[in-house]
């Protein structure tokens, strides 16, 4: 019942995301959040990485709850290959590259820079492994490592949820305090999925 609740307010919190993200499709240079970056859109990298980043991490979003259904797994064994391919190769050319360069332009201190190139390239690696996992057949292990892909792509989410909570008692502007966010906002979540991990396998063994 806790599962299912959690992923019903996830999964919406993603619709809505996704959708606020898939607006940006109208490529206007000096729409919403744009407007803040514009000496970086001068140097005309950070305009192609945003897009990159923003929109295809918007699909992958809403495709990672899709995946994620056991029901898609058993019964459209198809549908879940082709989706898998397109989150990983969503985030392996598109998302995860334009994440990264997006992180150069951040300017909020050397802490938020490394937060976010770390989890850039885990993301990138993480989904990596999976895939070739996948390739190989090796499935438990696929399972494993898209888990911890998945983690990193829901940081969209537990960030911005992080931003609503700790601006009532935070000064975001600050480096140091947005510092906190950035690791917030990645970090625990592959620390809650390695915990599910180890009970799994707990749980096997107590059962043998």
């Amino acid at each position: 019942m806790v599962k299912r609740l959690l992923y019903i307010i996830f999964a919406l919190l993603g619709v809505a995301l996704a959708f606020n993200a898939l607006s940006y499709s109208n490529f206007d240079p000096t729409y919403k959040f744009l407007r803040l970056k514009q000496t970086a859109i001068e140097t005309g990298w950070y305009l192609p990485a945003y897009y990159s980043h923003v929109l295809i991490s918007a699909v992958i979003l809403i495709i990672g709850f899709v995946q994620i259904l056991k029901s898609i797994r058993k019964h459209w064994p198809k549908i879940h290959r082709y989706l898998g391919t397109v989150y990983i190769m969503g985030i392996l050319f598109f998302a995860a590259p334009g994440g990264f360069i997006m992180s150069l332009f951040i300017n909020r201190g050397p802490w938020v820079l490394a937060s976010f190139i770390t989890q850039c390239t885990l993301w990138f690696y993480f989904t990596l492994i999976a895939f070739q996992k996948a390739r190989s057949k090796d499935f438990e292990s696929h399972e494993h490592w898209i888990w911890r892909s998945f983690a990193l792509t829901l940081a969209a989410i537990t960030l911005r949820i992080y931003i609503f909570i700790f601006s009532f008692s935070t000064d975001l502007s600050q480096a140091s305090g947005y510092a906190l966010l950035a690791w917030l906002s990645w970090v625990p979540n592959l620390l809650i999925v390695e915990a599910w991990f180890y009970y799994k396998r707990k749980s096997k063994i107590q059962l043998r």
